[in-house]
């Protein structure tokens, strides 16, 4: 490609459209749970956006999910009732016991802490001296390991914004005991006033049989190897899902719309996937994994999350020749982006990476740790800026376009060394807890 013909294709992404009016598209359905109406309107907005971009066969693959339909949720105190939401995928129900603050909720938290029978009060977030990220399902299954009663999730963000995440299994995917999200606000309230008391959760859901769905489309050669390029399109039916991941379904259609005018180019396949129900434990990408040829697949480069930091930061889980790829195209367009080596499993990439297939997390640079405004109401479509999704597009395409050449090669790994790192960074064992262990 020539400097001209490069500079072309820059400056025509720069100034494109297609992925922000795709955001705003998103955030406009409203709800986007996974298997409600919103996700199949978005499942189709993403799948007509890429065909617009110029892709082939795109398409809707659907699949069968447990559904889970949000009523109302309670927590009552001697003090009088606090504001709460259900986290998806809790059972319904209520329950009441003693309440017992579990601080951020590590496993030795709740080693030391006395729950049977119990109310677990506990944190979003980690301390900054704790050496990994300890999920939301690992805390909640360690509560019902312990041995409580319900669970009560608090968020370590300012602004009265009640956290919701699903928990479940693969196995069982509604959870086992009631479990409720509260802001840091109410959490600090229930900390001071209510620890030691007596305290009642109640939970009413639906949780129906539904359908979900992958939306997909192919570009360049018609190789058997291919190289996907994913986001979920799937969000929380509390907020407009903009960040998380209205986001990474628009950046990857910004991609599809760059790569299109460069689709000779490409000498091996791309094929976009935006997954379907994400948010309720890696669904659509599990059973896209289950389906593919793992050996087929050269690489996955999954965004989620990325806009609202303007500097990407790039997971590779280990595979150096996708930081080396990342790294020429930050030097190529001498633009900073952060290459971590480590181990993300908590997005649509892992359920590939965890069998060998090499692969991105792809998120934006942001301070502190956890969510931010995600799984909020406050996860909204001002705080995103096009900027830095039209930077980020130019960055990515240019990212997948060298992962496509023929002389590019990037091993797979062994699965079992996968699973001596994830062990040796202290991960292994809340994926056992969870049930999301494959090893």
């Amino acid at each position: 490609m020539t400097d001209s013909e490069t500079a072309a294709w820059i400056g025509e992404t720069f100034t494109s459209d297609a992925g922000w009016n795709h955001l705003e598209t998103l955030v406009d359905i409203g709800n986007r749970m996974a298997g409600q109406s919103g996700e199949r309107e978005a499942l189709a907005a993403t799948r007509n956006a890429f065909a617009a971009a110029g892709c082939r066969d795109a398409r809707i693959e659907e699949f069968e999910i447990q559904g889970w339909v949000r009523g109302d949720a309670s927590v009552e105190t001697p003090h009088g009732p606090q504001e709460c939401i259900a986290l998806p995928r809790s059972p319904a129900g209520e329950t009441s016991g003693e309440l017992v603050d579990v601080g951020a909720g590590l496993p030795d938290d709740f080693r030391e802490a006395e729950l049977d029978g119990k109310i677990a009060l506990v944190s979003t977030t980690v301390p900054d001296w704790y050496d990994r990220f300890v999920h939301r399902r690992e805390k909640y299954y360690h509560a019902v390991e312990a041995g409580a009663a319900g669970f009560v999730f608090h968020n370590h963000v300012e602004g009265c914004l009640p956290p919701t995440g699903s928990v479940g299994t693969g196995d069982a995917p509604i959870g086992e005991i009631p479990a409720v999200g509260v802001s840091r606000e109410v959490g600090a309230r229930l900390a001071r006033r209510a620890t030691g008391e007596q305290v009642s959760l109640t939970v009413d859901c639906e949780t129906p049989e539904a359908t979900s769905g992958n939306a997909t489309a192919v570009l360049g050669s018609d190789t058997d190897e291919e190289l996907l390029v994913t986001s979920h399109a799937d969000a929380h039916d509390i907020a407009e899902g903009a960040m998380d991941n209205g986001a990474g379904t628009a950046t990857i259609v910004e991609i599809a719309t760059a790569l299109s005018r460069r689709a000779e180019e490409l000498e091996t396949k791309v094929r976009f996937v935006a997954f379907g129900a994400e948010e309720v434990g890696l669904v659509g990408s599990t059973v896209e994994s289950d389906r593919v040829d793992h050996d087929q697949i050269k690489a996955v480069v999954n965004a989620d999350s990325n806009v609202f930091g303007r500097t990407l930061r790039v997971t590779t889980h280990g595979f150096d020749e996708l930081g080396a790829a990342a790294r020429r195209v930050a030097d190529r367009f001498d633009h900073p982006i952060e290459v971590v080596p480590d181990h993300v499993p908590h997005s649509d990439h892992w359920p590939f990476v965890r069998h060998g297939v090499p692969g991105y997390m792809i998120n934006g640079k942001t301070e502190g740790r956890g969510r931010g405004y995600g799984h909020t109401f406050a996860d909204t479509f001002e705080k995103l800026e096009a900027r830095n999704l039209r930077e980020q597009a130019i960055l990515l395409t240019a990212l997948v376009a060298d992962l496509a050449r023929e002389d590019v090669t990037i091993d797979p790994r062994e699965e079992s060394e996968i699973a001596d790192e994830l062990e040796a960074a202290g991960q292994a064992e809340g994926m056992k807890i969870t049930g999301d262990w494959p090893y």
